[in-house]
């Protein structure tokens, strides 16, 4: 079930970036098997060069299928990657051949391995060489680190989000890690400056991946790093819809309003409300509009603690 909604929220987030630079084929069949390819996508004919998206936008300028994974791939996985992106060349050459088009080597889609971590065994394994040979940049200087590709018969790379730098160019593939690494690739998209053609969109992508999460029964201990990982996206979210209701509800004014607004922000920093949060609803809702917009306002910053501490003083 995780990796289904991983899944899912991998597919989104990867459209959502890729959209505007061309075709997205989402779950495309291949008719070898009932197989699905997460992301299929073509680049626009006019392609664009003023998106921010740094080593992906490098990987969408040709046709490619993308695979993201949510734990490192297995050799049998991988070979199940690799046996999609043979069907799709079988039928990007038969559609050729009908329409009396001849395509080149280059014009035939690659295929993008997308994985969390990837081990030095499983590196030697795709690329052949152990990585203490490799160059320190990776398999291909051009690409940086952490880009891994098979020898180019296969027309196959595997990025290792792990490995990746650190910096702008990066950042959108981070997000799709794990650990410390989607933490705070997290954090660094929070930040970006205002106006940022994604940030908006991708933001409600996490949020709602987070929630996705939180409905579950049973949580691993994977699964709540993921919820902890994902919180400043959620909460950046939040803070916006809180925006918006705060405004909505001191215009309207009655008292019903604000206390179910108030009830609804508080559950969604604290979760369902217990005796001594829900007694707080209506202590907040006497405070001067000024002072209960701030305080509504930097409810993300605040502990359940540091919240029932400050009503305990007044």
């Amino acid at each position: 079930m995780t990796r289904q909604i991983h899944d899912q929220f991998a597919k989104e987030y990867l459209e959502e970036l890729l959209a505007s630079l061309g075709t997205i084929k989402k779950s495309k069949k291949v008719k070898s098997e009932v197989q699905e390819i997460d992301v299929w996508f073509e680049p626009a004919t006019a392609s664009r060069t003023d998106l921010p998206l740094g080593l992906l936008g490098k990987m969408a300028a040709t046709c490619c299928l993308f695979e993201p994974f949510r734990n490192p791939p297995s050799e049998v996985e991988i070979r199940s990657c690799i046996s999609k992106l043979y069907a799709v060349h079988g039928e990007v050459l038969r559609k050729a051949k009908r329409t009396n088009k001849t395509l080149t080597e280059a014009e035939l889609p690659v295929l993008w391995i997308l994985t969390p971590t990837f081990s030095a065994r499983m590196i030697e394994e795709v690329v052949g060489i152990p990585p203490s040979f490799l160059p320190e940049e990776g398999m291909k200087e051009e690409w940086g680190k952490g880009v891994y590709f098979s020898p180019s018969l296969f027309k196959t790379g595997i990025v290792a989000i792990h490995q990746l730098p650190v910096n702008e160019e990066t950042l959108w593939l981070r997000v799709l890690g794990k650990g410390g690494t989607q933490k705070r690739a997290v954090e660094e998209l929070v930040q970006l400056p205002e106006g940022n053609p994604f940030q908006e969109n991708l933001l409600e992508i996490l949020a709602n991946w987070r929630k996705s999460l939180e409905l579950r029964d049973n949580l691993s201990a994977e699964e709540q790093e993921e919820i902890m990982n994902l919180s400043p996206a959620y909460l950046q979210q939040r803070e916006e819809w809180k925006q918006e209701g705060i405004q909505e509800g001191i215009q309207r004014g009655s008292l019903e309003g604000q206390l179910s607004l108030i009830t609804s922000l508080l559950e969604g920093r604290f979760g369902p409300l217990d005796a001594e949060l829900s007694g707080l609803v209506e202590q907040i809702a006497q405070l001067p509009i000024s002072e209960r917009t701030g305080l509504l306002l930097s409810l993300a910053n605040l502990s359940r603690s540091e919240l029932l501490e400050r009503f305990r003083e007044n």
